[in-house]
């Protein structure tokens, strides 16, 4: 379930965009007339209703530039309706697949019915940037329809490739950032991914039948995936729970360059709330239970850590350290 991630809830070029898993499910090749005749609905018409003012963590906040609000708002509402059509209660999995696959289409030309990727590509347009990074995070929602389970760290950092590193990385071509910010970039969208992964694995199981624990990390712990249905965790799990925010807070250590890193100060500034966010998160996914506690930034503290580093990134800047990165070329 991509995202809570940079401002975004999955929360994401190079690779396969269809994995192994992705072909699970069988799927007939439809022309585009063909989709239309098949779709009763457009894509728009099961969105959960969630929009950008509901997300735990900034979307085009007031600290981005004005000029890049609209892009990526018209990114976030692509993400988030194939998000939604992913994980929708009642759809068929195929009839998901579908409704990526149209999106996908649209997003590359062939039709005009779906307004959120003509939206996108006209926004991408203007800008004269590829849709690599939107068609990277429908491969992680075709992979929310087909793979359930999970069975190690390493597939779990696959998922987050195309889940939630796509998203930080098309944040940082948007402000024409070095791709050599990428690689603590994705090390920051992988931890609120994984962040999330935890704050709901109970809702995740429960609704879709979804767990990304795991396997080998809830067998070191004694734990099982029906544990996650308890109302509060076992032992076993909380073991397993809290092993697992320590792994992601090493891996929001890697992360924590990035706003040095960057030449734009907005985004400098908007990196330093969403690390702070997800410091705060993980630490409270250490101590606290996930089934049966609040481990959700409250209004407040949002308020508090926006504040906070916002803050600090201002006062590096102003002492004079400079970013690290190297101008991209062309940027």
């Amino acid at each position: 379930m991509p995202i809570q991630h940079w401002f975004w809830s999955r929360i994401p070029l190079y690779g396969a965009r269809n994995p192994p898993h992705a072909h699970n499910v069988w799927r007939m090749p439809l022309s585009q007339g063909e989709c239309g005749r098949f779709l009763m609905t457009s894509a728009s018409e099961l969105r959960s209703g969630k929009t950008h003012r509901d997300e735990n963590f900034p979307v085009a906040s007031w600290i981005i530039h004005p000029r890049h609000r609209a892009l990526i708002l018209s990114f976030y509402n692509f993400v988030r309706t194939a998000d939604d059509i992913a994980d929708h209660a009642t759809l068929p999995a195929d009839e998901k697949l579908r409704y990526l696959d149209l999106l996908e289409k649209e997003l590359l030309g062939e039709g005009d019915t779906q307004k959120e990727a003509v939206n996108l590509r006209r926004a991408l347009a203007e800008r004269a940037m590829p849709p690599r990074h939107a068609l990277d995070v429908l491969t992680a929602f075709r992979m929310d329809v087909t793979k359930l389970r999970y069975e190690n760290w390493d597939e779990v950092i696959h998922y987050c490739r195309y889940s939630a590193m796509p998203v930080g990385r098309f944040m940082l071509d948007v402000h024409g950032e070095s791709t050599s910010t990428w690689t603590a970039s994705d090390a920051l969208c992988a931890g609120l991914q994984i962040n999330n992964h935890l704050q709901d694995c109970a809702k995740d199981y429960k609704n879709l039948n979804r767990i990304y624990l795991p396997r080998d990390a809830l067998a070191a712990s004694g734990a099982t995936v029906e544990m996650l249905g308890e109302p509060k965790s076992p032992p076993p799990l909380l073991r397993c729970l809290q092993a697992l925010a320590v792994r992601t807070e090493a891996l929001l250590a890697e992360s924590k360059s990035l706003a040095a890193e960057v030449k734009d100060l907005r985004l400098g500034v908007e990196i330093s709330v969403i690390q702070a966010f997800a410091d705060k998160i993980v630490n409270m996914l250490k101590v606290r239970d996930p089934l049966s506690e609040r481990v959700h930034l409250s209004p407040l503290e949002m308020l508090g850590h926006s504040l906070g580093g916002a803050v600090g990134e201002l006062a590096r800047r102003a002492v004079g350290r400079r970013p690290v990165s190297k101008t991209a070329a062309g940027a």
